[in-house]
C-alpha cells in the first residue's frame, strides 16, 4: 500500500481523525481510501477481548483464552525461548480474536515491592526484563499481529500514577528504566510502544519528544506507533508534535478537532502530522489479519503449553534433607485457600477470562500422591477464624507431609493501588506454626506475583514459589512437588527479610506531586549486594533436584566460556548468570551487575561448554556530561554463578575506555559511593539531580486545574466537591478493608480532572471539564452556565467535524 498517495488523498480532518479512538479499544477507518480500523487488546499474560461493553480496567467479562503465567512468574524461568513460544501462543489467539494489536508486554522495573501491578512486570534488573520483553514481542508479532510493550517509562506506582512526576537523575532514567525498553525494541522490533501515565522529571512520557523521538527513533531506531495509555494524553496536540501517534481511547470529535485548528493556526505543522498518519498507516496495513484467517485455536494445546511454562517457572527455595519430590503414595494433607481456589492472576485491566482453570486440590489428587484430606486453614481476606485453624492442625497431624498453599488475596495485587506492606496475613502466619506443632513435614506452597516477608523459612523444611502461574498453574506445581518436573526457575527479584530493608522505601510512593527516586540506580540487588545487606533469598536464586557444577573460566571483553556439569542424579536446568563489577571505579557503581544469562539443560553427568557472550551494554555507563554512555577504561571483574551471591567462578579482564572522566565529586555524593542510599540527604539528592529538587506537594491554596486529581477534592473550594470526594475516599477504604478493591472507585480517585473527558468518549470534552473545576473551584453558577455553553459548542463542533467527514472526497 502506498502510504504517502493515502495521505495525499486524505483530507486535514480525515488525517487528524486517524490518530485518536474510535471506542475504548479500536480506531477509526477511512472507508472511502479503504483504511481499516484496528482492535487493540489487553493483556500481558492472556487476550481480553470484551464481548459486550468495553471498558479498560477490566470490570465487564471478556471472551474466554487461554490465562497464562503472569510476566512476574514467566521471568523466573530465564528462558527466553519459552518467552518466545508463549508470545506465538497468543499471536496466535489475537488472530482467532481479530486482535491487531496486543497490549503487552509490560516490562516496568520493579522498584518496589509493593506496587501494585508488580505481577505485570518482569523483574527489577533492566537486562533481564529487556531480554524477555524482546523474546514476547517476536513470539507474537511472528503471527502477524503487532505486540505493544508497555509502560513507556519510569512508572513504577500505581497511587497517583495519572499525575505523578518520576524525579530522577538521567544516569538512573537510562541505566535503570530505559535499558530494558532499549534491549526491547532493538531486539524485539515491536511495531507498536505504550507511553505511560507518568511526568518525567516534570514533562509528560506522551508529549516528550526527547524521550519519543530523539530517545526512542533517533537512537533506538524504532519505526512504529506510539499509544497513549489510556486516559494518558494530558495535551494531544503537544503528543502528536512530541512523537505520539494515537490517544487512546476515543475521546470525542473535540480533541481531532484540537488537532486541525493547531495545524490551520501554525502551532502543528502538516508536515509532522503527515509524519505521525505515516507511521500509523504502515502499522494499520501491516497487522491486516486475513478474512480466511482460522476463528479458533486449539484450547488444550495452549493448556497444556501454560503448564508447562508455570512449570518451569517456578521456583524452590528450600528443600531440607530432599523432602520434595514427594514419592508416590504419600499422604498429604492439602491446607489453605489457595488451594481450592487458586490464586493465578493479578486484578485490573489484565485480567483474564480464563479458557479452563485447575485447581491443585484436583491436580494433586491426580499426580500419585494420596490426599487425605482437605482443610481451608484461614480466611483469604485475613479475617481470625481459629476454627478453620484447629481444623487444619487435626488434618494434618494423621498424614506424611503438609501441602500447605499460602499468598496474597486477589485485593492485594491490583491495577490502581499499592500494597502497603509486604506482610502475609497474620491469620496464615499462625497458621504455620499450627500445623509445625504437629507434623514438621511441612511444605509451603506461595502464590503471589511480587516478594512477600517470609518470617518463617527458617522453620519449615520445604519451600516452593509459583508466582502467578495462570490457569494451569496448580497443574505445574503437582508436576513439580512429584518430581515429574525439576524445578528450575530463579528468582527475578530480591527477597528482602522485611520491607524496611528495601531501598525505596522511605521514598515509595511518591507523595502528591512527585515520586523522588533517591535511591538512583540501586535498585534490588544493585543495592542489597553493594550496601551489604543481608536478603531471605537473593536475585537469580532458585534450588534444583539436582546439582551443578561450574568449571574452567574463560574470558574476553566479548564473551565469557566456562563449562557447566550436573552432578547429581537426576536431568535438570540451570540458569547460568554472569555479572560484572568494577572495584576501583572512579563512578559510583553497584558492587555487580547482570550482564548475561543462559539456561541450560542437563541430563545426569553431562558437561556442557557455555558460552555468553557480552553484548553494548556489558560495561557501558551513562555519562550525565556527555548526554551519553561512555566505558571507563580498566579492569573489570567478571563473575558467573548460581545467583547475584552464589558467584562460583571469577576473573578479570582489561577493557579499553572512551577516556571521559568522571562526571562526579565523590565527596558530594557519599551515600551512592557507598550504596548506602536508603536515607539520601535533599543536598545529596539535589547534587545528583543537578537542579532544585522539584516542590512534592499540593499547593492548597490555589484553586484545582486539569492535572489536579479527584482526590485533591478534599481542599476544594466548593464544599459539595468535599463532600464528594469523603464519599469517594471512604467508598475506597470500606472496599479496601474488605479485600475487594473497587478498581472503578480506584480509577475516579487517582484520575486528575483532564481523565473525565479523556476517560468518557464523546460525553464530555475538555472544556466541559474546565467548567465542572469552575464549580469544584467555589463557583457554581459561572461553573453551570459555562457548562451548559461548552456542551452546545461540543455537540456544533461534533457535527462540523461528521460534515467535513462525510463531505471528504467530494466533489464541491
Amino acid at each position: 500500500m502506498n502510504v504517502q498517495e493515502l495521505i495525499s488523498q486524505m483530507t486535514l480532518e480525515e488525517k487528524a481523525s486517524l490518530l485518536s479512538g474510535k471506542g475504548n479499544f479500536t480506531t477509526k477507518a477511512v472507508e472511502r481510501l479503504r483504511i481499516p480500523g484496528m482492535f487493540l487488546s489487553d493483556g500481558p499474560h492472556g487476550l481480553r477481548k470484551q464481548a459486550g461493553a468495553a471498558d479498560h480496567l477490566g470490570l465487564n467479562a471478556s471472551l474466554p483464552a487461554t490465562c497464562y503465567p503472569t510476566a512476574a512468574t514467566m521471568a523466573n524461568s530465564w528462558d527466553t525461548a519459552l518467552g518466545e513460544e508463549l508470545g506465538a501462543y497468543l499471536g496466535e489467539e489475537c488472530i482467532a480474536r481479530r486482535v491487531n494489536v496486543l497490549l503487552g508486554p509490560g516490562l516496568n522495573i520493579k522498584r518496589s515491592p509493593l506496587c501494585g501491578r508488580a505481577f505485570e512486570y518482569f523483574s527489577e534488573d533492566p537486562y533481564l526484563a529487556g531480554k524477555m520483553a524482546a523474546a514476547y514481542i517476536r513470539g507474537i508479532q511472528s503471527k502477524g499481529v503487532s505486540a505493544c510493550p508497555k509502560h513507556f517509562a519510569a512508572n513504577s506506582q500505581e497511587y497517583l500514577r495519572m499525575s505523578s512526576d518520576s524525579v530522577m537523575d538521567q544516569r538512573t532514567f537510562h541505566e535503570i528504566y530505559l535499558t530494558g525498553f532499549e534491549i526491547a525494541v532493538k531486539e524485539g522490533h515491536p511495531k507498536a510502544i505504550m507511553s505511560s501515565y507518568n511526568k518525567i522529571n516534570g514533562t509528560y512520557a506522551n508529549e516528550n519528544k526527547t524521550l519519543l523521538r530523539d530517545i526512542l527513533v533517533d537512537q533506538w531506531g524504532f519505526d512504529g506507533i506510539v499509544v497513549s495509555d489510556w486516559g494518558g494524553s494530558n495535551d494531544h496536540v503537544a503528543g502528536v508534535a512530541a512523537g505520539s501517534h494515537l490517544e487512546m481511547p476515543a475521546a470525542g470529535v473535540w480533541t481531532d478537532q484540537d488537532v486541525v485548528d493547531a495545524v490551520r493556526d501554525g502551532r502543528l505543522s502538516e508536515e509532522v502530522l503527515d509524519q505521525r498518519v505515516a507511521e500509523y498507516l504502515k502499522v494499520v496495513f501491516d497487522t491486516v489479519i486475513p478474512g480466511d484467517a482460522p476463528t479458533e485455536f486449539d484450547m488444550q494445546a495452549h493448556h497444556a503449553f501454560a503448564r508447562k511454562a508455570a512449570a518451569e517457572s517456578v521456583v524452590l527455595l528450600k528443600n531440607e534433607d530432599s523432602l520434595l519430590p514427594l514419592k508416590q503414595g504419600t499422604s498429604v494433607a492439602v491446607i489453605g485457600d489457595f488451594a481450592q481456589t487458586p490464586r493465578y492472576q493479578g486484578a485490573g485491566s489484565s485480567i483474564v477470562n480464563p479458557t479452563g482453570l485447575d485447581c491443585a486440590l484436583d491436580a494433586l489428587k491426580e499426580s500419585g500422591l494420596v490426599v487425605t484430606g482437605y482443610a481451608q486453614g484461614f480466611d483469604r481476606n485475613g479475617r481470625e477464624d481459629r476454627a478453620l485453624r484447629d481444623e487444619a492442625a487435626s488434618l494434618a497431624g494423621k498424614a506424611d507431609a503438609a501441602l500447605l498453599y499460602l499468598g496474597l488475596s486477589e485485593g492485594s495485587e491490583c491495577e490502581g493501588m499499592d500494597r502497603t506492606h509486604m506482610k502475609l496475613s497474620q491469620n496464615q502466619l499462625e497458621l504455620v506454626d499450627a500445623l509445625l506443632e504437629v507434623n514438621p513435614r511441612v511444605v509451603v506452597i506461595l502464590s503471589c506475583g511480587s516478594a512477600v516477608e517470609l518470617p518463617f523459612t527458617d522453620k519449615v523444611p520445604a519451600l516452593i514459589h509459583g508466582y502467578l502461574g495462570g490457569q494451569a498453574g496448580a497443574g505445574a506445581m503437582a508436576d513439580v512437588l512429584t518430581g515429574k518436573v525439576n524445578p528450575s526457575g530463579k528468582l527475578a527479584e530480591t527477597y528482602a527479610i522485611r520491607y524496611e530493608d528495601t531501598p525505596a522505601f522511605r521514598y515509595f510512593p511518591g507523595s502528591e506531586r512527585t515520586a523522588e527516586y533517591r535511591e538512583g540506580p540501586f535498585v534490588g540487588y544493585r543495592y542489597y549486594d553493594t550496601a551489604g545487606v543481608d536478603v531471605r533469598f537473593p536475585f537469580g536464586f532458585g534450588l534444583s533436584y539436582t546439582t551443578f557444577a561450574y568449571s574452567d573460566l574463560q574470558m574476553s571483553p566479548d564473551k565469557v566460556t566456562f563449562t557447566l556439569t550436573n552432578t547429581g542424579g537426576v536431568a535438570g536446568a540451570e540458569v547460568a548468570q554472569v555479572y560484572i563489577g568494577k572495584a576501583d571505579s572512579e563512578i559510583f557503581r553497584p558492587a555487580r551487575e547482570l550482564k548475561g544469562f543462559t539456561k541450560v539443560f542437563l541430563q545426569p553427568g553431562e558437561s556442557k561448554s557455555v558460552t555468553i557472550p557480552l553484548d553494548d551494554k556489558a560495561f557501558r555507563y551513562f555519562n550525565v556530561n556527555t548526554g551519553a554512555f561512555e566505558v571507563e577504561g580498566g579492569a573489570y571483574q567478571i563473575w558467573a554463578g548460581a545467583s547475584s551471591t552464589d558467584l562460583r567462578l571469577e576473573g578479570t579482564v582489561a577493557v579499553k575506555g572512551t577516556g571521559v572522566p568522571s562526571p562526579y565529586d565523590a565527596a558530594a555524593l557519599s551515600s551512592y559511593y557507598s550504596g548506602k542510599v536508603t536515607n539520601v540527604s535533599d543536598g545529596e539528592f539535589e547534587t545528583l539531580l543537578g537542579h532544585p529538587i522539584p516542590e512534592s506537594q499540593w499547593d492548597r491554596t490555589q484553586p484545582l486545574g486539569r492535572n489536579d486529581t479527584i482526590a485533591q477534592m478534599c481542599y476544594a473550594k466548593s464544599g459539595a466537591a468535599r463532600f464528594v470526594c469523603a464519599r469517594i475516599t471512604a467508598m475506597r477504604q470500606k472496599a479496601e478493608r474488605k479485600g475487594t478493591p473497587d478498581l472503578n472507585i480506584l480509577s475516579i480517585y487517582n484520575m486528575p480532572f483532564r481523565g473525565i473527558a479523556k476517560l468518557m468518549g464523546p460525553m464530555v470534552s475538555l472544556e466541559m471539564a474546565d467548567c465542572i473545576l469552575e464549580i469544584v473551584n467555589g463557583h457554581f453558577w459561572r461553573g453551570l452556565g459555562h457548562l451548559l455553553g461548552a456542551w452546545r459548542r461540543k455537540g456544533k463542533t461534533a457535527k462540523a467535524m461528521a460534515s467535513a467527514l462525510a463531505s471528504a472526497g467530494k466533489e464541491d
